[in-house]
């Protein structure tokens, strides 16, 4: 299925979890001068313009980077996330300062990683796929593939520099992409088992990402840590009320870090509604 655009959901609170852990981890596997690998298996078309017509729908990202723009005194890995978001907006809308554009994962990962490092990106959908190409054709660090995600994941590890992060970031459109994620986890884990891995998942129904979750932990794959951000409390009346991040090897600044982010960044975009859960899933 082809029908996701991530236009419509560009810069909202899910945003915001995933963008922010992942410039976490990206600084943090930097820091050494080793050359890194990055495989995004979801790539989308790498930068939105918060102006269109899918973006303007719902405005999701007005509950999202939107209340993080203009404020002062955030948590350290939050504001770096922002500052990378003011960094494209100043590339796509220099002359104004009242949020336009919001960047990809694909744009986050280019930006902060170096000259010598490489990365793969993956997307299926054709618009989204023209895109992606257009804004990185002369990056010369970076290949695209018209091919399934999940399956160049597994094709691509392990990476010659034995470094990497892997984002396995698919849009959920069919509940087997649940099962799908933990199968490529457990493939490429196998071949790669130093790397460090990052699942994005929304949490509709709860029951289906504890099935999921459980699955993982049983996999057998050590290092587990589990990261959830919402704007209320789960409920079978709405759609997305949360979503979360799964981190394989993550970063061991990234749960002290996330300890002083989530409660910010829930009372910040919900309020007293707002909610998150910190859980070690499996210890090293």
């Amino acid at each position: 299925m082809l029908s996701y655009l991530h236009s419509f959901h560009a810069g909202n609170f899910a945003d915001v979890l995933k963008h922010t852990i992942l410039v976490h981890t990206l600084n943090y596997l930097t820091v050494k001068p080793k050359p890194v690998f990055y495989l995004d298996t979801h790539s989308g078309p790498g930068g939105f313009s918060l102006d269109s017509d899918e973006a303007q729908k719902n405005c999701e990202y007005r509950n999202g980077i939107g209340l993080l723009w203009e404020q002062t005194g955030l948590p350290e890995s939050v504001n770096d996330y922002v500052e990378c978001v003011k960094e494209f907006h100043r590339q796509h809308q220099s002359n104004s300062e009242t949020l336009s554009h919001y960047p990809g994962s694909p744009w986050f990962a280019a930006h902060l990683l170096r000259e010598y490092d490489r990365l793969s990106l993956c997307e299926l959908h054709p618009r989204e796929q023209q895109t992606l190409l257009s804004n990185f054709k002369h990056d010369r660090r970076i290949k695209i593939f018209n091919k399934d995600g999940f399956q160049s994941a597994i094709g691509a590890m392990p990476p010659k520099e034995r470094r990497g992060l892997v984002l396995i970031d698919p849009p959920y459109e069919v509940k087997t992409d649940y099962d799908r994620v933990v199968e490529v986890l457990i493939q490429c884990h196998k071949r790669f088992a130093t790397g460090t891995y990052a699942i994005w998942y929304p949490v509709v129904k709860r029951k289906q990402i504890e099935k999921m979750l459980d699955s993982i932990k049983n996999s057998g794959i050590r290092n587990i840590q589990v990261f959830e951000l919402g704007l209320q409390a789960d409920t079978e009346e709405r759609g997305m009320t949360s979503s979360g991040m799964i981190l394989v090897n993550p970063p061991w600044t990234l749960m002290q870090e996330m300890q002083t982010a989530l409660p910010f960044l829930a009372e910040k975009l919900a309020g007293k509604a707002g909610v998150y859960s910190i859980r070690q899933l499996v210890e090293e």
